[in-house]
């Protein structure tokens, strides 16, 4: 579909009277300018060896995979074997589930807040695709009570526009208590914006503002200070920077012309680094600090961008430091054959730790993949349930860190391969530690939707207790606990 194609849709959808319109259609925006300069040539370079990361060894009170690292094959789901799941140095302290399995129970997002009361709460989205959830009577995004992790207690459901369907965007400012997304799903959404105000009490947010102020919805990224908001649109050349200082009146800053899925900006707000998606595919290091300071008339400036041999979608990208050194952790989602999007590809993108010694000249240093993503195993796992949605299969979608300061384990969740983790205190030579694949349970929906783990979401951590909170699409949330001293 054709820009204009794509702007007239949208035009049609938006609320009458906002005229927010997409930079770069056809009229006048009140958004007004393209705002980011010509991106750059994608820099290319040697590459690691694509192998996998030397697999866990597991200790005590573990119950392992039973073959090839990351597999669940056919034969331990039919025959029972995998309805206990898979641990490796993990162990389940608590879970939330439904007893409808019909719909999907667990989405794309997991965040903490700790309110100043001490209370702790978790918020994850309950859907993979809107409304696919509703025969389970799930909708919206689920804020738990996680006083006790052994028994998370919903205390409210969000389910306003943006709430109901953020698809990868649900994010929460840590600093300023702040919980935000962009109504979305795999193409384009209306770009309803919903903001709730987390610091009064995490266990019940107020909504502050629910506006179209995002364009598009897909994915999302936030300045750590919570005051700059970024709706991202992956099918198309749309980043749209909001102004969250007033919570009640989110203001569009403006829009950059820049094809981004999962976005993290830097400490102090003045970087975006953007998993690139379509024309830019790769990684893109754009300098924001026009948007971040208020600038009249701004503009993002890529710096540089980065691809690699075994690209499929860069979904997310966060900076880190090891020891003063600047990284970046990013992730593929699916598989390919060739260019084209695949239901069992060949090629599986998975993770990469990226030096960023060099803004300018950022390279892949290492791999973070397991057997299943290896191009020489994909025959064998062809038949594996799961193995042929296209939208599931074996391949990576999210990692996250638990600290952006010298992390020494980053999690991943890895779709059929459930919640991997991974021991990154060297950068060049990370190996596996632990892994949680989750219990298999009959699924009510027959046929292509085969009893399987979907493990799609960004997870958050508890460090002080060394626990892993993540969901899944089919199975619910899970609060896990990385055991036999794997996580330093």
């Amino acid at each position: 579909m054709n820009i204009q194609r794509r702007c007239t849709l949208i035009r049609a959808t938006l609320l009458a009277g906002t005229g927010l319109l997409l930079s770069g259609c056809s009229g006048d925006s009140p958004l007004g300018r393209t705002t980011t300069t010509p991106v750059p040539p994608p820099i290319t370079g040697p590459e690691p060896v694509l192998a996998a990361t030397p697999k866990a060894i597991c200790g005590p009170g573990s119950r392992p995979e039973p073959g090839m690292q990351g597999r669940v094959p056919r034969a331990a789901v039919e025959s029972g074997a995998a309805a206990e799941g898979y641990t490796c140095n993990t162990q389940m302290v608590g879970a939330y589930q439904t007893p409808n399995m019909a719909g999907t129970v667990g989405g794309f997002k997991v965040e903490r807040y700790t309110d100043a009361a001490g209370h702790d709460c978790a918020y994850y989205d309950t859907t993979l695709l809107f409304p696919s959830n509703a025969s389970g009577a799930e909708a919206g995004v689920n804020v738990m009570d996680m006083s006790d992790p052994t028994k998370p207690r919903m205390t409210a459901r969000l389910t306003t526009p943006a709430m109901n369907s953020p698809h990868e965007s649900l994010v929460v400012s840590k600093e300023r208590g702040v919980l935000a997304a962009v109504l979305g799903n795999p193409a384009f959404g209306p770009g309803v914006v919903d903001v709730y105000d987390l610091a009064p009490d995490c266990r019940s947010p107020v909504l502050k503002a629910s506006l179209p102020v995002g364009n598009f919805g897909h994915e999302s990224g936030f300045s750590p200070d919570g005051k700059t908001f970024y709706a991202a649109w992956t099918a198309g050349p749309a980043v749209t920077a909001i102004d969250l200082t007033n919570l009640n009146t989110p203001t569009p800053l403006g829009v950059m012309r820049l094809n981004s899925h999962g976005l993290s900006l830097s400490n102090d707000g003045n970087r975006a680094y953007m998993a690139g998606s379509g024309d830019d595919a790769g990684l893109l290091v754009v300098d924001v600090s026009d948007f971040q300071s208020r600038k009249a008339n701004p503009q993002g400036r890529v710096i540089s961008r980065l691809t690699w041999d075994s690209i499929t979608i860069p979904q997310n990208a966060i900076p880190i430091t090891i020891k003063g050194k600047p990284y970046i952790v990013e992730i593929d989602e699916y598989s390919k054959n060739g260019d084209d999007i695949a239901a069992h590809g060949a090629r599986v993108g998975a993770g990469r730790m990226i030096d960023l010694s060099d803004e300018t000249k950022p390279r892949v240093v290492s791999n973070l993949r397991l057997e299943v993503h290896q191009p020489e195993n994909r025959a064998a796992i062809a038949d594996d349930p799961g193995a042929q949605n296209p939208t599931q299969g074996y391949a990576g979608h999210y990692c996250n860190v638990p600290s952006r300061v010298d992390p020494t384990i980053v999690a991943c969740s890895m779709i059929m391969s459930g919640l991997r983790i991974f021991d990154i205190r060297d950068p060049a030579n990370p190996k596996e530690v632990a892994y949680f694949v989750s219990p298999i349970r009959e699924r009510q929906a027959a046929g292509f939707f085969e009893a399987s783990n979907w493990a799609m979401s960004s997870p958050n951590f508890v460090p002080e207790r060394k626990e892993i909170w993540y969901s899944d699409g089919y199975n619910g949330f899970f609060v896990v606990r990385v055991t036999n001293d794997m996580w330093k």
